[in-house]
């Protein structure tokens, strides 16, 4: 995962023309930089790659509800064959 860009000196002209003097402006961005810096951003190919592994877990799981639908397809089949024959 990558930082997202942060334009350091914009931020303290920002902060300066809202009132703040140099030193709190400058202790602001240096908060504000470091809590990015412990922060993790996920990209678009980071989400992408988290997508194509959960439709990969998806079709896994789609696959055995086929083969349980089959199964449980024979279990009612034999099922309604033995309750036929017993009453017939």
């Amino acid at each position: 995962m990558t930082l997202a860009a942060f334009d350091t000196h914009k931020f303290v002209r920002t902060l300066k023309g809202a009132g703040f003097n140099e030193k709190q402006a400058e202790a602001l961005t240096d908060a504000v930089r470091e809590s990015q810096a412990f922060s993790e951003v996920a990209t678009k190919s980071d989400l992408r790659e988290l997508e194509l592994r959960i439709e990969a877990k998806f079709a896994n799981v789609d696959g055995e509800l086929k083969f349980l639908k089959w199964i449980l397809g024979f279990i009612a089949a034999g099922v309604a064959s033995l309750v036929l024959k017993a009453f017939f």
